[in-house]
């Protein structure tokens, strides 16, 4: 049995949620979001709650299915709400001589050490803001986009273990290795 699914989702204040045929809508001040659920759960509003079920009776072989669908679903629409009401931010550091980043229109600049510098597009729904040359944040209402976006920044030069050069998050520590020793 689900430990998570079985608690039903809060709506807080300004946030709206509709339930039709599998599809749930999330409005709210920070945008709108909508995702497709499986038919494996029963999701439906009661008052200010979210309830997530899975199907009382089903086949064997579809019960662990519906058993490990019933957390994940839950877990994601209350993503969903808390994205609409307050959004996700993912802050990351660049460590480095000569590494910076500064937002220009829609697009982020990105002085990597490399021979040129990086551009990288801003998606739609998410905002990135240069609090400093060195610290980059990462916002939007959609905790998996906010996470990828960060995610690809970062790839363009990860953290290396020996000088702690490249982009990291804020809260990564970083094993450090010793160098070479005469």
């Amino acid at each position: 049995m689900s430990r998570i699914g079985k608690y039903p989702i809060e709506i807080p204040a300004g946030v709206t949620v509709a339930v039709n045929a599998g599809l749930v809508s999330v409005k709210g001040k920070l945008g709108s979001l909508e995702r497709r659920f499986s038919d494996e759960v029963t999701i439906s509003v009661e008052g200010n709650l979210v309830v997530v079920t899975p199907p009382s009776k089903v086949k064997k072989e579809q019960s662990k299915i519906a058993r490990a669908m019933w957390g994940t679903s839950r877990a994601i629409i209350q993503n969903m709400v808390i994205g609409v009401s307050t959004g996700f931010t993912k802050r990351l550091e660049i460590n480095g001589v000569g590494y910076k980043a500064a937002v220009e229109g829609k697009q982020v600049k990105l002085n990597l050490g490399y021979s040129h510098d990086v551009l990288f597009p801003i998606p739609e729904g998410i905002t990135i803001a240069a609090e400093k040359p060195t610290l980059l944040v990462v916002s939007g209402a959609d905790k998996q986009r906010v996470g990828q976006v960060a995610s690809e920044i970062r790839a363009w030069r990860g953290p290396e273990p020996y000088k702690g050069k490249g982009i990291k998050y804020e809260t990564e520590t970083i094993l450090r290795k010793e160098g070479k020793k005469k």
